[in-house]
Parts: C-alpha cells; sequence; structure tokens
C-alpha cells in the first residue's frame, strides 16, 4: 500500500506508549496508509516542546500535559489537543526500603491498599516533623502529570499536605529507580515498568497503585498540534484507527508476551522483558517476595480507555486549580473542557462498528461496579471508576468540586 501519510511521533520509554509502538511495528499505521516515524525522548519537557515547534505532529502526552499547554502555563505555549487516549491505569507509588519499614511500624497493610499505606505514611511524616528530621522527598515525572495530582491527592486525603509537608521534585520515569537507589529521593509515582524496576534492583516497595487511588483513571493521551490537525484531517482520522486497532491488540492477553518482547527492545522501553508482564498480567511484584493482583492495573482496550472524556480533562484542570497552578474562571474551565476532542474520534471510528460512548462527560467515581452504558456501534461496559476515599467528580459543578477539596484540606 503506498503510504500517504507522513507522520512523526514522540514518546518516553513507558509501557503505556505501546499503542503507537504496536501501530507501527505490526502494521496497524500501515494499513492505514500511514508511514509513522517513532522518535524516543527522557522528558516530558522534551516531548512538550519538540511538539510546539514542529518537531513533531503527535507525542505520547500527560494526559494534563495538552490542557496545561492551552491554558497558557508552559514556556513555548501551543495549541494542543487531544483526540485520543492511550489507555487507563498503569502507574504505582514505590517508596524506599528504608520508608517502607518505617510504614510497616505504622500498621501499613502489605496489600497496596492506598487508606493503609497512606495512613501509615502520615504517621511516618509526623513522626520526622517531631523528630527534627528532615521532610521526605518525592519524584514524580512533570508538574502538569497524572503522577503529580494523583500522589498529591492520596497524599491529601490522608491527611499529608503535599505543599508543607513533604518535598515534591521532577525527575524523568526511567531515572526513578536510580534516583531511589541513590537516596536522592524517598519514594515516587511513575509508570511501569520503573516502579517494577526498583523492585528487580532490590532498592523499593511498591506501597500502591493509580487504580487503587482511582480505578478506570486516565494516564496518557495523544497529543497533537492543532494547526496539523487542521492542516491534515484525514491523517489524523487514519492515525486514530490505526492507534485503536493497535490497543485491540494490547488488550487481548494472548498477544502480552509478544507485547513484552517487542516494547522491551533497546528502541522502545530498553529493559528486560521480565519488567513489563507484571502490569500486563495485573500481578504486582511489590519487592517483599510476593505477588498481589492488582484490577485494572493498565487497561490499554476494555472500558473505552481509548476514548478522550472531557471529565477527565475536567477533573484534570481541577487539580491545577486545587493547587493553585491556574484559577478557577470560566474561560479556563471552557478551554480545559474543549482540549479534549470526542468529536475527532468519533468521526474517525464511526464506520468501524466499535463501541463509541453515547456521552462526552460522564460522573466520575459514580460507578461502583461493571455498568452497561448506552453507546453507538458494539456494546460497552463502563467502571467501576470509584475514588479511594469515596469522592464524586461532577463535572458540571467543577467549581464547587474545588473549594471542597481546599476546605477539606490538611491543616498546617
Amino acid at each position: 500500500m503506498n503510504q500517504a501519510h507522513q507522520i512523526s511521533a514522540g514518546f518516553l520509554p513507558l509501557l503505556d506508549s505501546a499503542a503507537l509502538v504496536v501501530a507501527r511495528e505490526l502494521g496497524f499505521a500501515a494499513n492505514e496508509g500511514i508511514d509513522l516515524h517513532l522518535t524516543r525522548e527522557n522528558s516530558w519537557a522534551s516531548i512538550r516542546d519538540r511538539l510546539a515547534v514542529g518537531h513533531f505532529n503527535v507525542a505520547h502526552m500527560l494526559a494534563p500535559m495538552p490542557i496545561a499547554c492551552n491554558l497558557g502555563l508552559t514556556p513555548l505555549a501551543a495549541r494542543t489537543i487531544a483526540p485520543m487516549a492511550l489507555g487507563l491505569g498503569g502507574n504505582a507509588v514505590t517508596v524506599s526500603r528504608a520508608l517502607w519499614q518505617a510504614m510497616l511500624e505504622q500498621g501499613a497493610s502489605p496489600d497496596l491498599d492506598p487508606r493503609s499505606t497512606g495512613k501509615a505514611l502520615a504517621a511516618v511524616v509526623v513522626h520526622r516533623k517531631a523528630a527534627g528530621e528532615a521532610p521526605l522527598r518525592f519524584g514524580v515525572v512533570h508538574p502538569h502529570s497524572g503522577h503529580n495530582y494523583e500522589l498529591r491527592y492520596w497524599l491529601a486525603a490522608c491527611g499529608i499536605d503535599p505543599e508543607r509537608d513533604i518535598e515534591i521534585v521532577i525527575v524523568p520515569p526511567s531515572f526513578m529507580a536510580d534516583a531511589l537507589g541513590a537516596r536522592r529521593i524517598d519514594g515516587y509515582c511513575v509508570g511501569e515498568p520503573w516502579n517494577t524496576a526498583a523492585v528487580a534492583k532490590g532498592v523499593g516497595r511498591i506501597v500502591t497503585t493509580k487504580a487503587g487511588i482511582w480505578r478506570s483513571s486516565p494516564e496518557k493521551v495523544l497529543g497533537v498540534a492543532a494547526e496539523w490537525a487542521e492542516d491534515q484531517p484525514e491523517a489524523l482520522s487514519a492515525l486514530l484507527r490505526a492507534l485503536y486497532r493497535a490497543a485491540e491488540w494490547c488488550g487481548d492477553s494472548g498477544n502480552h508476551g509478544e507485547l513484552a518482547q517487542l516494547m522491551a527492545g533497546p528502541a522502545y522501553v530498553d529493559c528486560p522483558a521480565e519488567w513489563l508482564k507484571p502490569a500486563l498480567a495485573g500481578l504486582i511484584r511489590t519487592g517483599d517476595g510476593g505477588e498481589i493482583a492488582a484490577a485494572d492495573f493498565f487497561v490499554p482496550y476494555a472500558k473505552a480507555a481509548t476514548f478522550p472524556w472531557k471529565s477527565h480533562a475536567l477533573w484534570f484542570y481541577s487539580q491545577m486549580a486545587r493547587w493553585g497552578q491556574i484559577g478557577t474562571i470560566e474561560a479556563n474551565e471552557a478551554i480545559a473542557r474543549e482540549t479534549y476532542r470526542p468529536d475527532l474520534y468519533r468521526q474517525a471510528l464511526r464506520d468501524l462498528g466499535v463501541a463509541l460512548p453515547g456521552a462526552n462527560a460522564k460522573v466520575e467515581g459514580a460507578l461502583v461496579a461493571e455498568t452497561p452504558v448506552g453507546s453507538a456501534g458494539a456494546s460497552l461496559i463502563l467502571g467501576p471508576d470509584g475514588f479511594f476515599d469515596g469522592q464524586v467528580f461532577d463535572p458540571d459543578r467543577v467549581g464547587e468540586y474545588v473549594q471542597g477539596q481546599l476546605a477539606a484540606a490538611p491543616k498546617a
């Protein structure tokens, strides 16, 4: 087939870049007439800036990052849209062996439960403060990342003030385990396989997961330069179809062995294939000799995992507002809402007979069990999608939600 569309894409060495890698390597892109060029980067800032200056047409991108670009929160602010998500979940929180021992002494359970581990961490923070010790330091991958917001959400809900009780620093994903081993940080929130890397190296213990903090929660999206999308609508639609087929392949457990081998290659994640298998199987090696089943740890395809929900965009915006990155005004909320583009997703996929949600947004945290929902094309099951503390996010009441979080914040 003649490849009519030349598309350049940036990505970071993470399991959740799989749809892009599989689209290229297994021919899904070529089948849509796309010559897909992938470039590996080491930092999210580089991904963001290279998309902004035209080095990339599209990118594997942190789900809040296009919103931050459109709100002018980035150095090279350029209009960016998210017409597709690249999966749900995939992150975890890992701490040093020393910190885990301290948490065990404060009653932490070994089962990844965010309530238990968060309560124990809060007790450690209080003990360290009383002893005059330096605050714990945690790494996240970028200020405008799901990692930053979910870590802060977890800490605050457990009584830890992320602004005063600990220090949060920026570390590239692939450096996290080494930073932990070198004692530069005490813990971190990152995507796989960089939690499993700390376990494999004997320097860390996984204490909870993104899916534990917020089940069925968004992580990466396809970030697209808005001007390119407007100039090349056919190319974008073809790419969305290719990525959808690739995500479907990734979601088939029968392909997980091949997927781990592919992603482990030196051009992509460049790690032992064994490091990728726990997330794909949902059996997490915690770091103390056992495995724990983690429901929905990484979901590349099921449960509308590739649909760009506007409610996801608005939750990320609510956290930007909660932590003082942006003001809560209607204009900003509108920018966040319009950054995610389910209309383009539907336009690209409508003739494939796939499951297309009947709505653009949903109340996050409302589904306590797997639930059939209205859809065009194939049938669709969503949920559960709850926050660990029982909170619910209504995308029609963003301001009230932010004010409620601020009112409930841990007191200094």
